[in-house]
């Protein structure tokens, strides 16, 4: 790693907040990350990006950006080309990989062809999916393209009824078979897994149990048999190879233990994961004596173009 020294001299643009549903938790992930980088020995600056970003950047001049977007535009490729475009150096993962992640199906695709497991899904108006069962419950109805559990229905055995959803789901969405069994999930970075994580809550693990301190407790390393710990990182790597992540990302997966080795299923895998005091990244990396500082220095000297 640089020196403190040498840092001095390195600016860093901390991209948080922008426009998407997880603005809020960007921010927070955004100033946790800027800390960081200070107490690492960068010179920092915060941005809220906006529709004036190019501006932004053209009047700091920063020699890094580190991306701590979330959601849409800031998660799907669209933050990276700018990035690109502007040969300003970035974290996490380029054009290609953030827009197939983000794309639920078509990520979906990359994990069949790696021989991943993953439950069968069908993308469907949002109008069917409100006026009739598009496949048998149990199953699970989400945007295609949003992240953080954003907008997510479950719809138990015997339910009478479809699920009534929200006008703010897009018009298209994600009708997925159901995956039961306990939350596992796994980090990557670089080329290397981190431990694996068990959450556990109340009820489904959604934003709010994501992002609330309280919502949830997480288990690291989680307390599950040796084989299941190593399954869930050869698929977490793989998954991040197959649709081609740099610096960090995030698998989430279930696991059904009455199944062993077969119930491991994975769910999908995150780009931009949260670096928030509850986000799983730096608990893991803390797991496995990496701090905070050391994490998302990392992260920027991995920074680069042609992601």
């Amino acid at each position: 790693m640089a020196g403190m020294s040498s840092r001095a001299s390195q600016r860093v643009a901390v991209l948080m907040g922008g426009p998407s549903a997880e603005r809020e938790v960007s921010l927070v992930s955004g100033r946790e990350c800027a800390t960081g980088l200070r107490q690492a020995g960068y010179d920092v600056i915060e941005v809220d990006a906006g529709p004036d970003l190019v501006q932004q950047l053209a009047d700091i001049k920063p020699d890094y950006v580190f991306n701590a977007l979330h959601g849409r535009w800031g998660e799907d490729g669209c933050v990276q080309g700018i990035l690109e475009w502007l040969h300003l150096p970035y974290t996490h993962s380029g054009v290609l990989a953030s827009a197939l992640a983000m794309d639920k199906s078509r990520a979906k695709d990359a994990f069949r062809a790696a021989g991943l497991p993953v439950v069968e899904s069908v993308i469907v108006p949002k109008a069917e999916a409100s006026a009739d069962h598009v496949m048998p419950a149990p199953y699970v109805v989400k945007p295609n393209n949003e992240g953080s559990s954003v907008g997510v229905y479950i719809v138990h055995g015997g339910a009478n009824q479809p699920p009534q959803l929200s006008d703010e789901m897009p018009d298209m969405v994600m009708v997925e078979t159901y995956a039961p069994g306990r939350e596992l999930t796994c980090s990557v970075i670089g080329d290397r897994a981190l431990c694996v994580t068990e959450i556990v809550t109340s009820g489904w693990y959604d934003y709010a149990a994501k992002y609330t301190v309280g919502g949830s407790q997480h288990y690291c390393p989680a307390d599950i048999p040796a084989d299941i710990a190593e399954i869930c990182q050869d698929y977490a790597l793989r998954a991040h190879q197959a649709l081609g992540c740099r610096g960090a990302s995030r698998t989430d997966f279930r696991w059904d233990d009455s199944r062993g080795s077969d119930g491991v299923i994975l769910l999908e895998t995150n780009t931009q994961p949260g670096m928030t005091p509850t986000s799983l990244v730096p608990e893991q990396a803390a797991q496995e004596g990496v701090s905070f500082p050391e994490l998302v220095a990392w992260m920027v000297e991995d920074a680069s173009c042609d992601r």
